[in-house]
This record gives C-alpha cells, sequence and structure tokens, in this order.
C-alpha cells in the first residue's frame, strides 16, 4: 500500500539529494528553522484533518476520494520532506518530541463542528486555507537561498495551488446546488481570512519553543519577542496581489466589480498575513 501511495504522488522527499543542502545558510537562521519546524508539525498531522473532511463529504465519493488518496497523502509528504529538512540541519531539535507534544493537544482542537454550515462553503474555506499556505511557501522560497530548500518549498507551494484549484471546482460543483450567494460567500471569505493565523500556527510554534528553549519558554515577553521575530521573517517576501486574487476567485465577480473588492481585500490580506 505505501508503494502505491509513493508512485501516486507528484514528487517524493526520496528523491531529493539532501546532501546537496547548504547546511550553514539555514543553519544560522534560527527564526526560519522554527518556523519551518512549525509547518511541519502541522503538515504531518493533517491525517486527522483529513478523516474529518473524508467523514463531512462522506456523501460525495468523488471529494472523499480525492481527499483520502491524493490531498491527505500530499501533505503529509510535505510534513516528511520539512522533517527530513530540520533533522539533516538542526539534527540537535528534537523534533519527535515537540510533534507529540504538539499533537497531544492539536488533535483536540479538530472537530467537525469547526467546519461551515455547507459543502460549498467548506470548500471556501479550504480556498482560503490554501492560498494562505501557497502564500506563506511561495514567501519561504523567494526568501530563502538555501538551494534544497527552495527545491522543497517550491514542490509544496505547486501542491497547495493545485489543491486550492481542485477545492475550487469542487465549491463550483456544490454551489450549483446549494446556490450561495456572494454574501454569504464573502462572509465565509472574510471570517476564514481573519481567522487565518488560528490556534494551529500558535499551538505549534509553542511546542517549537517548548523543545528548543526550555529555559525561557515561560517568559512571555522573551517568546512574544520571538514570535515576532518569526511572523516578520517572510512578510516582505509575500505577494498580497497573487494572494488577494486566489481570494476573491469563489466570488466570481464582473470585471467591473473586482476593483471594488480587491482594495479593501487587499488591506485585510496585508493586516492578517503581513503584519
Amino acid at each position: 500500500m505505501e508503494t502505491d501511495i509513493q508512485t501516486m504522488l507528484p514528487w517524493r522527499i526520496e528523491d531529493i539529494d539532501l546532501s546537496q543542502i547548504v547546511r550553514l545558510r539555514s543553519a544560522m537562521n534560527e527564526d526560519l528553522l522554527l518556523l519551518l519546524c512549525a509547518a511541519s508539525f502541522i503538515e504531518s498531522g493533517s491525517d486527522l484533518y483529513t478523516s474529518n473532511l473524508s467523514t463531512f463529504f462522506k456523501g460525495d465519493l468523488e471529494v472523499s476520494g480525492w481527499l483520502n488518496q491524493h490531498w491527505g497523502n500530499e501533505e503529509l509528504q510535505h510534513g516528511r520532506a520539512l522533517k527530513a529538512y530540520i533533522n539533516y540541519v538542526w539534527p540537535e531539535f528534537n523534533w519527535d518530541l515537540g510533534f507529540e507534544h504538539f499533537f497531544d493537544e492539536y488533535s483536540n482542537t479538530c472537530s467537525l463542528e469547526a467546519f461551515e454550515k455547507t459543502w460549498a462553503l467548506e470548500m471556501v474555506a479550504r480556498c482560503v486555507v490554501e492560498t494562505g499556505t501557497a502564500t506563506l511557501y511561495r514567501a519561504i522560497n523567494e526568501y530563502s537561498d538555501e538551494p534544497v530548500l527552495k527545491v522543497i518549498t517550491d514542490h509544496i507551494r505547486n501542491d497547495e495551488v493545485r489543491h486550492y484549484k481542485y477545492f475550487f471546482r469542487f465549491f463550483k460543483k456544490f454551489n450549483q446546488i446549494e446556490g450561495n450567494n456572494r454574501f454569504s460567500v464573502l462572509g465565509t471569505l472574510v471570517r476564514r481570512v481573519m481567522e487565518i493565523k488560528n490556534e494551529d500556527l500558535e499551538i505549534a510554534l509553542r511546542h517549537v519553543f517548548l523543545v528548543r528553549y526550555p529555559a525561557l519558554f515561560y517568559s512571555s515577553t522573551y517568546m512574544r519577542e520571538k514570535v515576532a521575530h518569526v511572523n516578520a521573517l517572510v512578510r516582505t517576501h509575500m505577494s498580497a496581489d497573487m494572494c488577494v486574487k486566489m481570494l476573491l476567485k469563489p466570488l466570481g465577480l464582473p470585471a467591473q466589480i473586482q476593483p471594488i473588492l480587491q482594495y479593501p481585500m487587499t488591506q485585510i490580506a496585508r493586516h492578517v498575513f503581513f503584519r
């Protein structure tokens, strides 16, 4: 079964030569490694989210099949790839311990109750999440000058953009049935954008910090400063224009109306993704 899954993946971390990593370039940037660790925790816990999503969409074989056969496995590979990179560059970091504690807390926050009320609107929410991750990995790719990390993050970004296209197609499929108006879709978009820096990342960073800085972890001032440094890391390389274009697509706006929402959505995106 593992072999079948591996052959379906669009790329494999096993095919990337980690010995080509210019270790010093990444090892000197601890804030980047902290961010990569947090991202790897979230990606590595995606099998639980895949299970919840496939349960939510269990009445549609196309969606549940794609989630289980493709999306979930690709998300898990993102986690494996980032973990492999971290272990090579930062072997002293106890990734397994951090992830174990992260997942103990994270698993308690995952529930079907957090999903949107309808299938179409949940697909809108998925589009927001994929927009956020694609934007993040593109920014890391442009920020980093370490060649192997650039290869890995480019693969992950391409996956996230492709995932977005699937979720967008599923949204259109379900919305033909549900008939949600633009105000309902916009409400979901704005709410999910405002929630995009949610407790997942906070939980992940907290457990990364607990492993890395056990003696300083309970200093709230120090931790706030570290979070600010990590959040600021790739801000200047994030593309607000790309982000907003992806976010507005589910609204299906006429060309003459798009500029009206482009500005306020850009300001919201800058506040959430680029602060």
